[in-house]
């Protein structure tokens, strides 16, 4: 007979879901500026619905935004967009952060690389820190990615709301999902799917 005690007892260890919700790029430049794709603007109302959701239920929030100096790398490959400073490097009026909001500004895809995000977090609910990320905005397969990627090897719980990510194409949208899916486990759902569990 198999001993699944173990596994029971690890079960009844996990600990409560403590969410944060992370908004990557819903600036100027991506919606209406020098980078923007009209496809972002569909995801614009289910990141509104779960900000709401997440400042009622006192959820975190942190917009990791692009904000460019002139010798990033990434400029070689999409031109001036998100520079620091400029109006395009704000987050659309839509989506305006609160007091209450962090602003985790980024220069490269990914939201953890060279940021104080993870401290940040780490820093949520008294300490205990947030352990399950609900990652929002543009692109799907590209910061997206990257920023899933960096919450993945960091042990994060990971949930991508399919109608609050989006990219240039609905091909380039696929694939990212899939691919985040398949190779980092993270639980793919529908926004309104998202907001019914989204409580601390």
């Amino acid at each position: 007979m198999i001993n699944n005690s173990d596994d029971i007892t690890n079960r009844l260890e996990e600990e409560p879901p403590r969410y944060a919700v992370l908004v990557n790029d819903m600036l100027n430049d991506f919606i209406h500026g020098s980078l923007r794709s009209e496809r972002a603007n569909f995801i614009i109302p289910q990141i509104r619905l779960l900000l709401s959701i997440a400042k009622q239920n006192k959820i975190p929030v942190f917009y990791c935004n692009d904000e460019h100096l002139a010798n990033d790398p990434e400029l070689k490959l999409w031109g001036d967009h998100a520079m620091k400073g400029t109006d395009g490097a704000k987050v659309i009026e839509e989506l305006e952060p609160s007091s209450d909001d962090h602003i985790i500004p980024k220069r490269t895809y990914g939201s953890f690389d060279g940021t104080n995000l993870e401290v940040l977090l780490k820093s949520t609910y008294n300490g205990k820190g947030a352990n399950a990320l609900v990652i929002t905005g543009i692109h799907t397969h590209i910061c997206v990615k990257h920023t899933v990627y960096g919450a993945f090897i960091r042990g994060y719980n990971i949930i991508v709301p399919k109608d609050a990510v989006n990219a240039f194409t609905e091909e380039d949208h696929r694939r990212g999902l899939e691919y985040i899916r398949d190779n980092y486990g993270a639980s793919i759902k529908k926004t309104l799917n998202v907001v019914k569990n989204l409580k601390v």
